[in-house]
């Protein structure tokens, strides 16, 4: 019994196409990428460093002026606090060029963003005597420092690191806050860790009869944070 004729468009053998069938498809030529050779597949693109977004930072950076904003500073008026008085007078705080090894960060945005800061906690903070507040590290290396500090006549050091802390618990969900060593500065000291936008954070606030402060480590945990606070404290707080 003769076979039936192939259809015109049906696979072919190997040895050649008869006429009335298609070629076989074409593919396209995959584009040469720089280092390859014409048509060689694309390699895979270069992972990118993880970084924090501005607003952010921007947020965070208004969070830390809110918590510290509050800070009653006083004078003290009984003559066995004559010393304590003393000391607050001759704190100061200041923004270092660099802090723990890192340089400040000379970023425009950034910069304005800490000169605001320091506007805004001399317009909020009562009777300050000086106010700090910067970026320091690398946010593309995944070290990145954030500061807010605040100088003057603290009329309750803890009253004022409790509200600080109470503050960031409920806007940044930091948790673990336990009392540290505060260095020899004195006053109280806390760490823990908090988070914002999935990036991790080392927290520590001081507080003392002379100044009120914040220091926010990203890609950090609060005991992270709690091995350099000494030092960094020590960077942005002075006694004459």
């Amino acid at each position: 019994m003769s076979q039936p004729p192939a259809h015109p468009y049906s696979p072919q053998p190997d040895d050649g196409a008869p006429q009335g069938s298609y070629p076989p498809p074409q593919q396209p030529a995959v584009p040469a990428q720089p280092g390859q050779p014409y048509g060689g597949p694309a390699g895979p693109p270069a992972p990118k460093k993880s970084n924090v977004g501005k607003i952010v930072l921007i947020s965070l950076a208004v969070l830390l002026v809110l918590c510290l904003g509050g800070a009653a500073i006083a004078f003290f008026a009984f003559k066995d606090e004559v010393k304590d008085t003393v000391d607050a007078a001759n704190t100061k705080v200041a923004a270092p060029t660099t802090l723990a090894g890192r340089k400040q960060i000379s970023d425009p945005e950034l910069k304005a963003l800490s000169d605001q800061m320091v506007a805004e906690m001399k317009s909020s903070v009562q009777n300050e005597t000086g106010a700090a507040g910067a970026f320091y590290g690398d946010p593309a290396k995944q070290d990145l420092v954030m500061i807010a500090a605040a100088s003057g006549l603290m009329a309750d050091p803890k009253k004022e690191l409790d509200e600080a802390v109470t503050g960031l618990s409920g806007e940044l969900a930091v948790t673990n806050m336990a009392t540290v060593d505060a260095g020899p500065l004195g006053g109280d000291a806390k760490c823990g860790d908090g988070k914002t936008e999935g990036v991790p954070l080392g927290v520590c606030a001081w507080s003392d009869k002379g100044s009120v402060g914040m220091i926010v480590m990203f890609f950090k945990s609060g005991a992270e944070a709690k091995t350099e606070f000494v030092t960094m404290r020590g960077q942005i707080e002075t006694r004459s």
